[in-house]
């Protein structure tokens, strides 16, 4: 199947089949004589996989290694069972961290109960004279679990 196939089976844009590539989660398919890439089975149940990770919010790096279990089925899989105790560390770690950050903007929220003119605006002054904190959310939260997602490929990867 062309990419465009494997794209509209697994619900997955174009860019990130090619982005996993890039990242080698994906082998490289087969091509054509007219350079078209085809791919098989296989990178569709690849993909498949690698999509349900995602959905977990597992990043590459983590992906990656349960690839190379899921491609050397004989192996123990304790470093499977580990890695997925360090994601459940990491996920807990970032709800604290959201119920920490729900609680101040919930504070912030009472600092203006009414529609008031901005100049009035309880939030906007709050904001204007809070002294910065040292960014404890990172990027909402993104930083306990490792590198950022920036790119739009990896955030709709």
């Amino acid at each position: 199947m062309k990419i465009g196939d494997l794209a509209k089976a697994a619900n997955t844009p174009v860019e990130t089949i090619r982005y996993y590539e890039r990242e080698q989660l994906l082998p490289a398919p087969a091509r054509t004589e007219g350079n078209y890439r085809i791919y098989d089975d296989e990178h569709a149940q690849r993909l498949g996989f690698i999509r349900r990770c995602r959905s977990l919010d597992m990043t590459l790096d983590e992906i990656r290694s349960l690839l190379r279990f899921r491609d050397a089925p004989g192996e123990d899989c304790g470093e499977v069972n580990q890695l997925l105790d360090d994601h459940i560390g990491h996920v807990a770690a970032r709800i604290r961290e959201l119920k920490t950050l729900e609680k101040q903007l919930k504070a912030l929220r009472q600092q203006c109960c009414g529609a008031e003119s901005a100049r009035n605006c309880g939030i906007l002054q709050e904001l204007d004279t809070a002294a910065p904190a040292a960014e404890p959310f990172g990027q909402h939260a993104g930083h306990v679990h490792g590198s950022l997602h920036s790119a739009s490929a990896k955030r709709s990867a």
